[in-house]
């Protein structure tokens, strides 16, 4: 049975609004506005062991109408490691162990492994996309815990492509990480659709991000935002679809081990749904007016 959410995931503030309802794959999705801070997060939501179902059987199905990949998919998935890896190698990183949750079909992973020369694991809860990354021969897990039990060391480099938005606590689940995955000199390397102009409000996300938002919750789970871009690539010349930061841990004296800082500190943005709905007229006007440019053809 789906859960209500009666706190903010960011600000815990008990107060929200209907943001947005509409239907999605034949499903109603619901969307709140915290009172407090401005996050937009679903709600009612699947509980957690219905998540863990949905990813591990459902999720690429109810998505794709297929269970492995899809030849969209992965020249989808090409065009964003293309990306990514661009962008992170203008931020002069270069890691020695990396890990990437929700490694997918695994073409992220190999071109990092690749790209840096460097120790590569992933996690991956579908069971045809993990299978699809074994055949290629990459170390792809089907959660945290399956790779704290195959006794992997911490790691320099953690990417979330499209997953933050999934997590039903990301203040929790970046915490976490940080504790436990992530050596206090490494870095995060986060993308996830951006509030303004993706049309975000799937029944898997469980929380729409602007760029301030997510700033604020990468902040409140111990993190400094070292890098910030808004783009839109590999769909759009034009429109700001996604948004990648890269973080580092803050100093263990400023955000001590285990520490949560939920609520106290977190900066709120107004005005939130005239700029969603600013940033969708525009979405608009520029589909219409310029659609070559704004969109790239998926070939």
């Amino acid at each position: 049975m789906p859960e209500n959410i009666t706190n903010c995931p960011l600000c815990e503030h008990e107060k929200s609004q209907l943001f947005d309802q509409r239907q999605f794959r034949e499903q109603v999705v619901e969307n709140r506005l915290c009172a407090n801070c401005g996050l937009v997060f679903q709600s009612p939501r699947m509980t957690a062991a219905e998540l863990d179902t949905f990813y591990a059987r459902e999720y690429r199905q109810v998505y794709q109408g297929a269970e492995g990949p899809t030849q969209k998919d992965l020249v989808v998935q090409n065009g964003r490691a293309d990306w990514l890896l661009a962008f992170l190698v203008a931020q002069k990183i270069a890691p020695r162990r990396y890990l990437d949750i929700g490694a997918s079909s695994g073409i992220l992973l190999g071109r990092f492994a690749e790209a840096f020369n460097c120790v590569a694991a992933g996690i991956e809860p579908g069971e045809a996309y993990r299978a699809y990354a074994h055949k290629n021969g990459l170390t792809v897990f089907a959660d945290l815990s399956d790779m704290r039990d195959a006794d992997e060391k911490p790691f320099d480099l953690i990417s979330m492509a499209h997953v933050l938005e999934h997590i039903p606590d990301p203040v929790a689940y970046l915490a976490k990480l940080r504790r436990d995955v992530l050596i206090p000199s490494g870095v995060i390397l986060i993308e996830v659709p951006n509030l303004y102009a993706h049309e975000s409000f799937e029944i898997a996300h469980m929380t729409s991000f602007s760029a301030h938002t997510l700033r604020q919750i990468l902040t409140q789970a111990g993190y400094e935002v070292i890098a910030l871009k808004k783009h839109g690539q590999p769909r759009s010349r034009l429109l700001p679809l996604y948004l990648t930061v890269v973080a580092s841990p803050l100093a263990s004296g400023e955000h001590p081990s285990g520490m949560l800082s939920r609520g106290p500190g977190v900066r709120g943005e107004r005005n939130v749904g005239f700029k969603r709905r600013v940033g969708m007229l525009w979405r608009r006007v520029l589909t219409k007016l310029l659609p070559k440019q704004t969109w790239i053809p998926v070939k």
